[in-house]
């Protein structure tokens, strides 16, 4: 009977730290985004008094696309690191802000390599329970447990690459060029199954460059700055007895 009462009070001592480290089981998880970019330069866009905050300046015609990788690794519970590649266009017209009688238009390939350090201020209640973590939780089930919100930054750099229109491309001067980027953002996520996430990022680049749309202003005051907002879905991934990822 001792023995029973014994095994039973140590049991309940080792569950709390055992529900503590059920994270560090999948260290690793691969993420796949997809989304809008939005560009701001000095092709297209109202003027300052005329722009209410910078939301004039959402449109379609100054929208385009971009698609990404990232490779996290939890340090902590609440910290990680992503390795990330980023494929895209940024598109700047003229079309829609005070110069659309220049009719400039440009549309710029980029390929950004970044990494990134994502801070979780609010983390899912899943990964600390042996029955949510081994249970599927779907969009709605159990939603409030399952949510996860982070900020990041970081570092980064961007080759570019303009492919100006007819009238502006006698004003350009580099079609192409790699420069420093600093990402910075907000993201949050769903815990859909164990090994599942899915979720949405917002965030912003700033370019140490003015030449992404391959024209500087003469009243340009600004380096150049892009958004991305993305769809995203990430494949968690069992960390094996030497701490890297297993594929099995």
């Amino acid at each position: 009977m001792k023995r029973y009462i014994l095994a039973m009070l140590l049991l309940f001592l080792l569950i709390p730290y055992s529900e503590g480290q059920l994270w560090k089981r999948k260290r690793y998880e691969i993420v796949v985004g997809v989304g809008p970019s939005q560009f701001f330069g000095d092709v297209g866009g109202y003027s300052q008094g005329e722009n209410w905050a910078g939301l004039k300046d959402l449109s379609f015609s100054g929208s385009s696309f971009n698609t990404n990788l990232g490779i996290n690794y939890r340090f902590t519970r609440q910290f990680t690191t992503r390795l990330n590649m980023t494929y895209g266009r940024l598109r700047a017209s003229d079309l829609r802000g005070s110069n659309d009688d220049r009719e400039f238009e440009a549309v710029t390939s980029i390929v950004e390599p970044s990494l990134l350090g994502q801070y979780y201020f609010s983390r899912n209640r899943s990964e600390r329970s042996f029955l949510l973590a081994r249970k599927k939780t779907g969009i709605f089930g159990g939603f409030f447990k399952a949510l996860d919100f982070y900020a990041f930054t970081g570092v980064g750099g961007l080759y570019y690459s303009v492919n100006p229109n007819a009238e502006l491309e006698p004003r350009v001067q580099d079609t192409k060029g790699f420069v420093p980027v600093i990402p910075i953002g907000l993201g949050g996520t769903i815990v859909y199954t164990p090994n599942m996430t899915l979720g949405f990022e917002f965030g912003g680049r700033y370019a140490f460059t003015d030449n992404l749309d391959g024209y500087t202003s003469q009243y340009s005051k600004s380096n150049d700055v892009y958004y991305f907002l993305n769809i995203t879905i990430g494949f968690r991934l069992k960390s094996n007895a030497n701490g890297l990822p297993s594929f099995r």
